[in-house]
């Protein structure tokens, strides 16, 4: 089950990492790696088949040592799918225990052209938005590179989880109205420019980006003195956000979880 963020009123999301989770936050991080990893694959799978998740579907991929430690590693993976993929897990069946992933933020595109098999780009999406209302709502080819370059994407380079990122976010993006590239008028040398696009504005709010860019990084964004320290606070972030995909092994290979569909 995939769609936009207005989700069932009867959904739930997936607690946060603000919420105490007194039984299970003692647990060394490297030694559900695997699992949480595993968790994520299934469930950006089952996103890409458009099929709704149930526990028992995610049990199974849980090895028996770990069952245990399974609330912790779904409240894991359910950061991973945010952070990564702008993606939401939330519970849309309590009875049944049946989960549905959800676009971020109002938005309505995933990045992911019809019959692709690779994976949501909503979190690229949102953290160019993000680069760009925090430099007063226009910003230079190079400071966007530089943020994505912090996070291992890298201009007519394939990056190993989310392919080539200049054709996604010069051309898709574009296309899909989410973003505007243009060339800066009078500018010696050429230099090229993006803004939001009409249907970035329509679809969310500059606020819900900042907040989500906040959530990430742990700061309340009331915080932000300014628009320029939010952006030094971006890089940082994902920094962050590169190295948790490395330690989570990600892959937009499906081979190794057919058995669970």
């Amino acid at each position: 089950m995939n769609q936009g963020e207005n989700s069932p009123s009867t959904s739930e999301a997936v607690p946060g990492t603000s919420e105490a989770v007194p039984d299970f936050m003692n647990v060394p991080v490297g030694a559900l790696n695997s699992e949480i990893a595993m968790l994520v694959n299934v469930l950006l799978f089952k996103y890409r088949m458009k099929e709704p998740v149930t526990k028992a579907d995610m049990l199974k991929v849980v090895v028996s040592d770990c069952e245990v430690h399974f609330p912790e590693i779904l409240l894991r993976a359910s950061e991973q799918l945010e952070m990564l993929f702008g993606l939401d897990l939330k519970e849309v069946d309590p009875i049944n225990h049946c989960y549905g992933l959800f676009i971020k933020l109002g938005l309505t595109y995933d990045g992911m052209m019809h019959g692709e098999a690779g994976v949501p780009k909503t979190g690229i999406l949102i953290l160019v938005l993000g680069v760009i209302f925090m430099k007063s709502n226009r910003a230079t080819e190079e400071e966007v590179w530089e943020v994505l370059n912090v996070t291992g994407l890298y201009s007519g380079m394939k990056h190993f989880i989310f392919g080539e990122p200049r054709q996604l976010i010069t051309k898709d993006f574009v296309r899909e109205g989410y973003l505007e590239f243009r060339q800066v008028a009078s500018a010696d040398p050429v230099q090229f420019e993006f803004l939001w696009g009409p249907r970035a504005h329509a679809e969310t709010t500059k606020m819900k980006v900042l907040k989500f860019v906040a959530k990430i990084h742990g700061t309340d964004p009331s915080s932000f003195p300014s628009q320029e320290v939010p952006f030094l606070f971006l890089l940082s972030t994902f920094v962050s956000w590169d190295q948790s995909r490395i330690s989570y092994g990600l892959t937009h290979d499906t081979t190794e979880i057919k058995q669970f569909s």
